[in-house]
């Protein structure tokens, strides 16, 4: 049961956001209807849908949705497989493809994602990462949150930089997450200073989010995965790249090998599903959009700090909620599970996770595994304990969980 104060505080947060409401859906309108014209271009059929075995040899639906990705993407080439088990596997290809031995990788704005560090070598995950090939990293550190330009132009002047990454979601550093515009800013440094040097671009939560995408802004790639905005909250699993055709193929070689690159990869019984997420994807996120910012007006409304508040413009669909404290961390991730459609019975536990360096605490009753573009919430346990909201496959499904986790807070108070 949700209690009448926690219910009026949500119709209070509601009447606040209307007008924010009607700027998410016109940014959907503009994006379905980008989308749709895609798939009349590339003249969709009822044989796109259907998957094929063994070597996939001509794939029609797998060869139609790539094109479709790279126009929507403004690139010359896409990726698009179920065989990329995360966003970070993708990201991975990308970098493997890009760097040879003796290469720089330089990361724009900070340390990438945690899961990217062990890839990279920061952190020691085992054999097999960027350092292990001989690959050497720098980063630009950020500068009260925000991108350091002028770092940025004496790291990437460095002729032996190959690679710059830009994380666009903030993952768990307190930096602001970055808009199309900011990471056009980004680019165009990079292009003055080191125009041969590839730019990486990681889309993850940021899809549909604006009217325009990184590679508009000038990114060389861009890398998501499927189980957060362009999956629509529909495709099982994968990930998708879109870019330069040259880095494309490169990634391509490394998901399957030289030789081979697109040319293989059974889709199976994932092209419909595919297909149907990405025509859905601007819809879906708008609504987690919504799911954000009443998150962050309803927390605010309870004396909590969140980031971005709710009245800011957004990047992408990530909601930092400031808990202060490891039981608040436990009891809104608790909550947020018990509106969950799957598992709501389940009370989330931190733990070790792979690819972390803390124990960290997950509420996600999804369809999907580990689906980011359902409703989740997320903590590293540690300090500042901050929690990390995402997802919304509909905004009233959405609007019930972060109702459901503010009465947590309130009941057990």
């Amino acid at each position: 049961m949700i209690s009448e104060k926690i219910r009026q505080l949500g119709q209070r947060a509601e009447a606040d956001l209307q007008d924010i409401f009607r700027r998410i859906d016109e940014t959907a309108q503009f994006n379905t209807e980008k989308v749709l014209t895609a798939f009349q271009a590339h003249r969709v059929s009822e044989a796109c849908l259907s998957g094929t075995t063994g070597y996939g040899y001509d794939d029609l639906g797998r060869e139609t949705l790539e094109a479709i990705y790279a126009d929507l993407y403004g690139a010359e080439d896409a990726l698009v497989r179920a065989d990329f088990v995360s966003g970070t596997h993708a990201i991975s290809c990308c970098l493997f493809g890009a760097l040879r031995p003796g290469d720089t990788l330089l990361s724009a704005v900070g340390a990438p994602y945690d899961t990217l560090r062990g890839v990279i070598g920061i952190t020691d995950k085992g054999p097999g990462s960027l350092k292990d090939w001989g690959v050497s990293y720098r980063q630009v550190d950020p500068v009260d949150d925000r991108p350091d330009p002028a770092g940025l132009a004496e790291a990437a002047a460095d002729p032996a930089v190959k690679a710059v990454l830009i994380q666009r979601s903030r993952g768990y550093d307190s930096r602001a997450s970055l808009s199309v515009a900011e990471i056009g800013e980004l680019c165009d440094i990079v292009r003055t200073v080191n125009p041969e040097a590839a730019i990486l671009v990681d889309n993850c939560y940021g899809e549909f989010v604006e009217t325009k995408e990184p590679i508009e802004a000038g990114a060389d790639l861009v890398v998501g995965s499927m189980i957060k905005n362009a999956g629509g909250g529909l495709a099982p699993r994968g990930g998708y790249i879109a870019g330069r055709r040259d880095l494309v193929r490169a990634a391509a070689a490394r998901l399957s090998c030289p030789g081979i690159e697109k040319e293989c990869g059974a889709t199976l019984n994932t092209n419909r599903v595919m297909y149907q997420g990405l025509f859905w994807a601007p819809h879906t996120a708008a609504q987690a959009l919504k799911t954000a910012v009443f998150a962050a007006r309803l927390m605010e409304l309870l004396g909590y700090e969140t980031d971005p508040a709710w009245d800011t413009p957004r990047p992408d669909i990530i909601q930092r909620v400031h808990m202060g404290s490891p039981e608040a961390v436990r009891k809104f991730c608790a909550g947020i599970q018990a509106g969950a459609p799957v598992d709501s019975y389940v009370t989330p536990e931190p733990w070790d996770m792979p690819g972390y360096d803390c124990p960290v605490i997950m509420a996600a009753g999804a369809f999907i595994q580990g689906s980011s573009i359902e409703l989740s919430a997320d903590a590293p346990m540690r300090e500042p304990y901050t929690v990390y909201l995402q997802g919304g496959v509909t905004y009233e499904s959405g609007k019930l969980g972060i109702l459901m986790a503010a009465d947590r807070l309130l009941e057990e108070s």
